[in-house]
C-alpha cells in the first residue's frame, strides 16, 4: 500500500493520499488550505489518479481545497451527514478567532458531488476497502477511516487509522468549537479508539504519526478523561 501525507499551508493540517500502489487510482483525504501544488506534484510523482476525496470532518482547515480538487477531476467528496452543512457554510464550525482570519467572510463554493458516508457500509474505492468509524465530539460528524493490515513480500503490514481530529500523538481534538461535545468525545475515544490493536498506525489530522499502543500508554487523554483538553485544530 502507498500512503503519503504532507502538511497544508495553514494550521499544519495533514493531507493524505492513499493507493494500493503507484501507477493507479487513489483517494485523497482532507485537502486543506493551499495543498494544490503539493498534491499535484505527489500525484505526478507516483502516477496516481484520484477517484474520491474523503473528509474526516467538515472544518475548513480540512476542507478548504475540496471543491477545486474534486471539480478539476470530476470526483465526489465523501462526508458524514452530520457535518454536511459545513460544506455549504464552513463558517458555522469555526471559532471567533479563526473566523476573524477571514474577516468573518469567505468566498466558498460547495462541491457539486457530495456523497453521504454511511459507517455501516465499508467503502470500496480505488482498489481499497476502508471502514468508517463514526466518532463525534470534535464535530457532530467526525469520522475515522481504517484500512486493514495486509501482507506484502512476506511481511505483515499494520492496520492504519486516519483519525482526523479525533486522536493526535499525545493529545485529542478540541471540543469547544460549535457542534463540539466533550461527552461525545469521551464516548468516541472509548468506543472507537481504545478497542483497536496496539500496532494500528494512527495518521492524524495534525502532527506526526503514532500508534494506538503508544497512545494507550502515554496519551493523558486516554488515561484520564475527567477534564476537557485544550486540543488542536480550528
Amino acid at each position: 500500500m502507498l500512503v503519503r501525507g504532507f502538511p497544508a499551508a495553514a494550521f499544519d493540517t495533514n493531507c493524505y493520499v492513499v493507493a494500493p500502489a503507484a501507477g493507479g487510482e487513489c483517494i485523497v483525504v482532507d485537502p486543506g488550505i493551499g495543498v494544490d501544488e503539493q498534491l499535484d506534484a505527489l500525484l505526478r510523482e507516483h502516477d496516481l489518479t484520484p477517484v474520491a476525496v474523503l473528509l474526516t470532518h467538515g472544518h475548513l482547515d480540512h476542507t478548504f481545497s475540496v471543491t477545486p480538487v474534486c471539480g478539476a477531476r470530476g470526483i465526489p467528496a465523501y462526508i458524514h451527514p452530520a457535518d454536511d452543512a459545513l460544506l455549504t457554510d464552513p463558517m458555522k464550525g469555526m471559532s471567533a478567532q479563526s473566523s476573524g482570519i477571514f474577516g468573518g467572510r469567505l468566498q466558498w463554493t460547495r462541491p457539486s458531488d457530495v456523497v453521504a458516508l454511511d459507517p455501516a457500509s465499508p467503502l470500496e474505492l480505488a482498489g481499497l476497502r476502508l471502514s468508517t468509524d463514526f466518532a463525534p465530539g470534535h464535530t457532530p460528524g467526525s469520522v475515522c477511516f481504517r484500512l486493514p493490515g495486509d501482507e506484502a513480500d512476506g511481511e505483515a503490514a499494520a492496520p492504519i487509522m486516519l483519525s482526523g481530529d479525533v486522536l493526535f500523538a499525545g493529545s485529542i481534538g478540541r471540543t469547544d468549537l460549535p457542534g463540539g461535545s466533550w461527552a461525545q468525545m469521551q464516548q468516541s475515544l472509548a468506543a472507537v479508539v481504545l478497542p483497536l490493536p496496539d500496532d494500528t498506525v494512527v495518521l492524524p489530522g495534525h502532527g506526526p504519526a503514532t500508534t494506538i499502543g503508544r497512545e494507550r500508554a502515554v496519551n493523558p487523554f486516554l488515561q484520564d478523561l475527567a477534564e476537557p483538553p485544550p486540543g488542536r485544530g480550528l
